[in-house]
């Protein structure tokens, strides 16, 4: 008997046995006719990769619907260039986002097999170093999250960042072969394939109107083939695409070179090609280390925006409605030569007229600005761009022409403004600013924290600024929590959900009510118990990676992230000889015991960056073998760091260390995640520190050091070094010992640069903050010896933290930038 009509059917949702057998049943069916291996015979890689195509299997169902959904609602659709999307690992990723870890878990069990083990054994996806491409991953999560429709566009790296080991505390890199089993997450699209074009000329024909239709000749073409990737929401409502490419020649085989004996040479095209695909960031400190950048960057720029003018065109038909139905995100400068490309597939192979290109183009881009570092804002050597992108050097220069013609006929600018605003620098060899060309090219710029965003005004966009007042918008950056507490901290996880409820789950303005528990004992202890937790299993990892016991009931003092002199592990290492001084010299003192973890890849030609983990690595092997310490003051410095290791490392830590130079880093997100695990920070004024302080309160972070504006009246008045260090025998001392090869002492000598570097020229104001710093950390152990003060602030961070959830920051650009509706918080 059918039922009516108007009686809506109701199917049962399947119970969790059920949907355990079904998982199964799944992964048993994989192993069999994808994999082709017997389970008797089948190895852990075998049913790692069983697994996550049956979880890809569940991750399809849900993203044809989102796909076909976008489509017939004719939603505007957000591309986010990215040269980086640090995504880690996916597995437990996607089963978490799914709710389906117990039930997978359950199902491999009854099958012989450990669920931590597949996880443990999924390599990290190389396609990233640090925050950029983190950030990347977590805007991809929330877009899906909150109902964004979008695609991110970057590069399928067969090798990506290297394979940071240490061997006798130096830095060596090696490929990272994150694809040598497979990647079982992606599907390749060959179907999906364009013509980038390099070098040649560009021949101008006259039109009957007598205007000039431009035609680029490329002397080379490589062949962008795309390869996608689900990237599924939280609960599985919306499924996105991360489209990335790999380059490969048309003409992979030169046969007749071949057949003549020239084996090596029939395959040059192809080499030359594929390069464009192996590795991220490429050493830049030679001419063909900077075109091979150059050519990576317009590489999947070009290609993104093919890919999503021919979208555009089958859906809507024509392009002058483009920036109605399109927002192009620029995630810092690496792809900002797609504005010039927009301008060429415009005007010359799609016919508009400049004007109207121009408009749309403005209209449909916006930039996020990352850094104010000179050498992270790119420029490029005008000569190498004229040979490499002869279309596109000459579209600069118009885009440029009338740019300053339009200021000055405004009377927007004075004469001497002229070359502060002009898109090439005059001021030495001539060079393309990239980062002006974003500006200018853009209907938005935002920072990533108020901080940046406020010194972008007053600094290095201050003209530009004055003559656009509305352009620049702050959008403080934000971390994903389905990650970085649910799955990284599901303990902690617990904890919130048995006090303030489960819509914490989906809802982290809820997350404030915690604070409500921070002077309740009970929670104090659960919230203690499961940090020490993590720290036994961080111990046995730190064991494993270095051979190094450590106390978990110490305090882990950690920093990890890129390293970098402005970041300034220099300051953290040489206040860690400092305490190792006081320890010996006062051994019955109420010494807080301490571990220092260090973690981070140096850029391959960053010499003085290598040198600080080298120091790091000679302290460590100095005080780890002191016996006169008895344990109290261990060092590690943690190899090859990534996203896996920073969810084993963050949810163990007490101290976070963020303790840049004051305005030099833009946001940090590492911050974030540390204080949303409920470890105090320690930093200065810098990036998204302020807006930290601001919302856990000053008594529950540790601020110290000189703020931004004196930072800058430093550098202008002098440093005033010598007097520093003639004011605090405490740092004389570290000095002397470091310089003399006290922690070196088969090359004595091997830091005496690195320290008068300081000594003469203290940029980064390592000495300037020196005892700042050091008096921070005494109040952080007294802190410590005061265990209920100490976890009611570790839990007053954890509860401040949910203005920093990227679902936020989406909604911000969302709102502000891309004009897109979202789901409601």
């Amino acid at each position: 008997m059918s039922a009516s009509p108007d009686v809506a059917v109701r199917i049962p949702l399947p119970t969790e046995d059920q949907e355990v057998a079904t998982l199964r049943r799944a992964v048993v069916a994989k192993l069999a006719y994808a994999i082709g291996k017997d389970p008797i015979v089948a190895s852990e890689h075998d049913w790692f990769m069983a697994t996550a195509l049956t979880v890809r299997d569940r991750i399809v169902d849900a993203w044809f619907p989102s796909t076909r959904a976008i489509y017939n609602e004719k939603r505007k659709r957000v591309y986010y260039l990215s040269l980086e999307f640090l995504i880690g690992r996916l597995l437990y990723d996607s089963l978490h986002a799914l709710g389906l870890v117990d039930p997978m878990r359950k199902a491999l069990a009854e099958l012989g097999v450990d669920l931590e083990a597949l996880r443990e054994l999924e390599p990290d996806a190389a396609l990233g170093n640090g925050g950029l491409g983190r950030l990347a991953a977590c805007f991809m999560e929330s877009m899906a999250t909150v109902g964004v429709a979008a695609y991110g566009y970057g590069i399928r790296y067969d090798h990506g960042m290297f394979r940071q080991k240490i061997k006798d505390g130096w830095q060596s890199e090696v490929p990272e072969n994150w694809l040598a089993s497979g990647n079982p997450w992606e599907f390749e699209r060959p179907e999906v394939l364009y013509h980038i074009g390099f070098g040649g000329s560009v021949e101008a024909k006259e039109q009957p109107d007598g205007g000039l239709k431009h035609n680029w000749l490329p002397g080379e073409t490589v062949e962008a083939v795309a390869y996608d990737t689900p990237m599924v929401g939280w609960r599985g409502r919306t499924v996105n695409t991360l489209r990335l490419w790999s380059a490969r020649a048309p003409d992979p085989l030169k046969l007749d070179a071949f057949n003549r004996g020239d084996h090596i040479g029939a395959l040059t095209s192809q080499s030359k090609a594929a390069v464009i695909s192996q590795v991220l960031y490429p050493a830049d400190d030679s001419p063909a280390g900077q075109e091979l950048r150059l050519r990576q960057e317009y590489f999947f720029s070009s290609a993104a925006l093919q890919d999503i003018l021919h979208r555009h065109i089958r859906q809507h038909g024509e392009l002058t409605n483009l920036h109605e139905h399109v927002a192009i995100q620029l995630n810092d400068t690496h792809p900002a030569i797609a504005i010039a490309e927009m301008m060429r597939l415009l005007v010359d192979m799609h016919g508009l007229e400049w004007k109207a290109a121009w408009d749309i183009t403005v209209q449909t881009f916006s930039y996020t600005n990352h850094t104010l570092l000179p050498e992270a804002l790119e420029h490029w050597a005008v000569p190498l761009m004229e040979r490499m992108l002869p279309r596109h050097m000459q579209i600069i220069y118009l885009i440029n022409a009338l740019h300053l013609g339009e200021l000055k006929a405004k009377g927007a600018i004075a004469e001497n403004e002229v070359s502060i605003v002009s898109l090439i620098d005059e001021s030495g060899p001539r060079q393309v600013r990239m980062g002006w060309l974003s500006f200018v090219g853009s209907h938005k710029v935002n920072g990533v924290s108020a901080l940046h965003t406020d010194l972008m005004r007053k600094t290095v966009f201050s003209t530009l600024s004055r003559i656009y007042p509305d352009r620049i918008v702050n959008k403080t950056n934000g971390i994903t929590f389905r990650r970085w507490l649910m799955e990284a901290n599901p303990g902690l996880t617990q904890l919130m959900v048995d006090t303030v409820g489960p819509r914490v789950l989906d809802d982290v303005g809820v997350l404030s009510e915690f604070a409500n528990f921070a002077d309740d004992p009970a929670v104090q202890e659960r919230f203690r118990a499961i940090r020490r937790e993590h720290k036994q299993h961080l111990a046995q990892r730190i064991h494993q990676l270095v051979g190094v016991r450590v106390d978990p009931d110490a305090l882990f003092d950690t920093q990890i992230k890129r390293i970098h002199e402005y970041k300034r592990q220099l300051l953290n290492i040489l206040e860690t000889v400092a305490l190792y001084d006081a320890m010996r010299a006062q051994p019955t003192r109420n010494w807080v015991p301490r571990v220092k973890i260090f973690a981070g890849k140096a850029a391959a030609s960053y010499h003085n960056a290598k040198l600080v983990i080298k120091l790091i690595s000679d302290v460590a092997h100095v005080v780890n073998n002191d016996p006169t310490l008895r344990g109290l003051l261990k060092v590690v410095f943690l190899p090859n760091y990534n996203v896996s290791l920073a969810e084993a490392v963050i949810p163990a830590s007490d101290l976070s260390e963020q303790i840049s130079t004051a305005g030099m880093e833009a946001s940090g997100t590492g911050n974030m995640k540390l204080a949303l695990n409920g470890a105090l920070t320690i930093g200065t004024l810098d990036g998204a520190n302020v807006e930290i302080k601001d919302r856990v309160g000053d008594d529950n972070i540790f601020i110290f050091g000189l703020t931004a504006e004196e930072v800058e009246e430093r550098r202008r008045s002098g440093f005033g070094t010598e007097q520093i260090v003639a004011n605090s025998p405490m740092l004389q001392q570290v000095l002397d010992q470091v310089g003399s090869g006290a922690f070196s002492p088969d090359l004595p000598d091997l830091y005496r640069d690195l320290l008068n570097g300081l000594v003469l020229h203290d940029h980064f104001l390592v000495l300037g903050d020196f005892e700042s710093y050091a008096a921070r950390q005494r109040q952080v152990a007294e802190r410590w010896r005061d265990p209920r003060a100490w976890w009611r602030s570790a839990i007053l961070n954890s509860a401040h933290m949910g203005y920093f959830s990227s679902d936020r920051t989406i909604r911000d650009y969302a709102e502000d930038i891309w004009n897109i509706p979202v789901q409601p918080a």
